[in-house]
């Protein structure tokens, strides 16, 4: 049966190396498919398509504003982990393609924003939950994605900005994109819950998305 785990905030390299031996598990049939949700300590990632030059800040402010930066395996360029975001990986076989996983993630991820009163909208050209602002032409990225996949099961996934200090993704181009606004869930709402309770609601939605029952299960 399939599960789901809050982790609380852990570091990324932790993370990653448990998305690794959940795949192996489940390629084995010795897991379920399983949905990761946690928060990170401040990390800058590079995806596999990362330039270095997109992490703007240096390596002494860095250091001063206590951000580590790590490779990742998953596509996509650099992208910003902290505190106040939730952040999703399915470790899950692959129903049909990568797009269509991903838009899965992001239909899940909306409907969940849209209990807040905030509306989002997948734009495959720049993958990511995007919100269109009337007073403002420039829509504002509120939710990331990037996956690996390997023999058809997928790693890594979402990085959605609840209460998330957003003047940290000034440190980056976030995702390679220049000039490109940041929001959160606070940020369009003007309040936002706590993760953890946030977490049931977010392994709800994306049950109904990827139309798997992820059961809750205790961190181990």
């Amino acid at each position: 049966m399939p599960a789901w785990r809050w982790l609380g905030r852990v570091p990324f390299a932790e993370t990653a190396a448990l998305q690794e031996d959940l795949r192996r598990d489940v390629l084995a049939g010795h897991a379920p498919e399983t949905l990761l949700l946690c928060e990170h300590d401040p990390v800058i990632t590079l995806g596999r398509s990362a330039r270095r030059d997109n992490v703007l800040a240096s390596a002494s402010e860095l250091a001063r504003r206590g951000v580590a930066v790590h490779d990742a395996s998953r596509g996509g360029d650099v992208t910003y982990h902290g505190p106040g975001q939730l952040v999703g990986y399915p470790i899950v076989r692959l129903r049909g393609g990568v797009v269509a996983h991903v838009e899965a993630m992001a239909n899940g991820l909306a409907h969940l924003l849209a209990r807040f009163g905030v509306v989002a909208k997948w734009r495959r050209d720049t993958p990511g939950l995007w919100i269109d602002r009337a007073n403002d032409a420039q829509p504002a990225k509120i939710c990331a994605f990037g996956v690996h996949v390997f023999r058809r099961v997928t790693i890594h996934g979402f990085a959605l900005n609840i209460t998330t200090a957003l003047d940290a993704f000034d440190l980056i181009v976030p995702c390679g994109l220049r000039n490109v606004a940041v929001t959160s869930l606070a940020a369009e709402a003007g309040a936002a819950p706590e993760l953890a309770s946030l977490a049931p609601l977010a392994a709800e939605a994306l049950s109904a998305s990827f139309d798997l029952r992820f059961d809750p299960t205790s961190p181990t």
